[in-house]
Parts: C-alpha cells; structure tokens; sequence
C-alpha cells in the first residue's frame, strides 16, 4: 500500500470491507508490531506526519508503543507532530502549522502489537487558545472602567463641597458608563454573529436603506469633528441578507473612519457592483492610516492600532472583528487597503441580488382550505 509522504508500508490481513472502513475512518491508525515495525497504516495518520518512509516520525509514538506493549491498558498522551509533506504539483503554503495530535495506544493481541489511535486536535487547541486570550482581554477592558467610575465616586464624595469639581468628575463618570455600556452591547453582539448560520433569514435589503441608517448613527460624531461624509456610486444596489447586521458593519466601518480621522476631512462610501451576483460596499477616509505590521491584525478581538487614541474616542476594538462576522455570516468578506498618513479603505463585499431574476412572491392561503 503506497501512503502519500510516507513510503511503503506492509498489509496485514484484513477483508476488503475492513480495509475500506479503516481508509475511511478520519482518525490515524497505526498497527506497530512486537518490535516497533508499522505492520499497517490508513491515509489519515500519512496526512497527520505520523509516518516517516514506512517508519513511526516521532521517537515518542515508539516509545508509546512500547510501553503499552508492556502493560496491560492504554495509554494517551498528546504530541505535536511534524509537518507531513504537501504533494508535489501542490503550490507550498506558508500559514501550515505542526498538527497536535491526541495518541492512543491500546494492546491489541497476545504477540504484543499496539494499535496507535490518532486524532488531529489543533482546531481544539486553537479554539482554547482563542478563548483564553479572550476571557484575559475582556477582563482587562471591562476592569478599565470599572476601576475608574470606582475612583471617580470616591472623588466626588471628596468633592461635595465644590460644585465645579463634581460636575467635572460627574461628566468623567458619564463617559466610562457609555464606554463600559458599548463594550457589553458589543460582546453580546460579537457572541450572537459567532453562533448565526451563514445568511440568517436572507432577504433582499436597499443598499441605500443600508447606508442611510449607519450614517445617521455615525452623524454626531462626524459633525463634531467637522468631517464630511459623502455617498458615491449606484443607490438602487440590492443586498441579500439581514439589515440590521448589514447596517452594523457599514456604521462601524464609517465610525471607525471618522474616529481615526483628522477634523475636517472627508470620508467616502462607495457602493459598486464589480462582478455579477456581489456588490460592494467600501468607506476610505484621510486618517493616519495603519502599518503593514497591523494591517494583518486589524480584525482580531480587542486589537487596536493606537490604544491611546481608542481610549480617547471610547472605541473597545471590536467593531472590526463584529464587522468581520457579519461578511462571514453572509458569505461574503472584508478586506482593507491602507497607508500611514495617507489614510484606509474599508471593502465589505456582499451577495447581491440579480434584478434580473424576480423573486418568488409569498404564498397566498387557500381560503377554500381553512375549517
């Protein structure tokens, strides 16, 4: 039996349907012999780096095997495997990661053979991972301003007796409340796109619709900064998917645009349709524009380019990754280009509707069917 990347390795005996199901099976298996030989192997553990031309890649997996074939149970344990070779018409990819791997060895006949049960766990692994930097993230920013609107009572109750000071202090308190109030709004946000199924309830929605409700959400804060915000390109465009999400993402692309923007510059939103059955929709400002270091982060939880700045304007580096959801949920996606002083453009690229196919009008009862 030839293994991709692995060399050849020996049969044992097994039917036809046995071999097939062991093929089949999306768990590496091994069967190594009394004295260390791979007697037999399916495609999943070649794929996972478990074998080394016809050979075990890892001195652990021996060692393993050996020691459960001296005992009487199984044992497990966990391993990072070498990367197995891609195939070789197959262009390289630079993003591949070692495979962590769950190995089982369980003593499976009285001349001492170990079957090696293998299981790929690094989305697991990464999943874990991704949810410990998060509860660590999401405690540091929600204990901000917890601490601070706790400091803050403590000086007015030190100030009573000077109405200017707790006016002061008191307008401080209402900028952490708003900021702590947007975090939680957003985490619950952020929670509910996470578990959504891709174009929940997709319906056709006005882009312009779309547009109009996140610029009016964004107006204060344009205004104050003196930025204007202008529309360009086809207003009649059809989305498919849900507004309200749809409104999210534009509203915070067009927030974080005019927040890390200098006052009186201008803000763009364009909205085109560049190939048929997706349009886009695009917001470029005149900011400070992020390195290449950080274009590549950007849309991760709580990742901020400039945290003093995101202190200042309360934002909580989530909008991006809230806005990154939703593209998903629509399947669809989001993509920046940008440069330092010059400024950032912002695509989100939707399914659109075709005009040219009408929609199916919604069933009509049958009255003559109703008791």
């Amino acid at each position: 039996m030839e293994l991709i990347g692995a060399g050849r390795v020996p049969e044992v005996g097994l039917s036809g349907l046995e071999h097939e199901l062991l093929h089949r099976l999306p768990s590496g298996v091994i069967l190594v012999g009394p004295d260390g030989e791979v007697l037999f192997a399916n495609q999943a553990a070649a794929k996972l780096g478990a074998l080394s031309r016809g050979e075990l890649a890892v001195d652990r997996l021996r060692l393993l095997a050996r020691r459960a074939a001296r005992g009487s149970g199984a044992l497990d344990e966990h391993l990072v495997l070498p990367l197995p070779p891609e195939p070789p018409l197959r262009r390289p990819r630079t993003d591949r990661q070692p495979p962590a791997v769950r190995v089982r060895a369980v003593p499976v006949g009285p001349a001492g053979q170990v079957a090696l049960l293998i299981d790929d766990v690094s989305e697991a692994r990464r999943v874990d991972e991704v949810r410990r930097d998060f509860v660590a993230n999401i405690s540091h920013e929600l204990k901000t301003p917890v601490g601070a609107l706790h400091l803050l009572a403590e000086a007015i109750l030190e100030a009573s007796d000077d109405p200017e000071a707790v006016r002061r202090f008191a307008g401080r308190m209402s900028h952490e409340s708003s900021r702590l109030a947007r975090i939680v709004q957003e985490l619950i946000d952020l929670s509910r796109l996470q578990g959504a199924d891709p174009l929940p309830a997709a319906q056709p929605v006005e882009v312009s619709a779309v547009v109009t409700e996140a610029l009016d959400r964004t107006r204060l804060a344009a205004q104050m900064k003196e930025i204007t915000v202008v529309v360009t390109g086809r207003q009649d465009e059809v989305a498919l998917g849900d507004e309200a999400q749809l409104v999210t993402a534009v509203a915070n692309l067009v927030d974080n645009a005019v927040a890390y923007s200098p006052e009186r510059t201008r803000v763009v939103v364009g909205i085109r349709h560049r190939e048929p059955g997706w349009l886009e929709i695009s917001v470029a400002d005149e900011g400070i524009g992020i390195s290449e270091l950080d274009v590549g982060r950007i849309f991760e939880r709580f990742y901020r380019v400039d945290p003093a700045r995101s202190r200042a304007t309360g934002g909580t580096g989530l909008g991006l990754a809230i806005v990154k959801h939703i593209a998903s949920n629509h399947g669809g996606g989001v993509s920046v280009w940008s440069a330092e002083e010059i400024g950032s453009t912002f695509t989100l690229r939707l399914p659109a509707m075709d005009p040219r196919v009408p929609t199916a009008p919604a069933p009509q009862p049958d009255w003559r069917k109703t008791p």
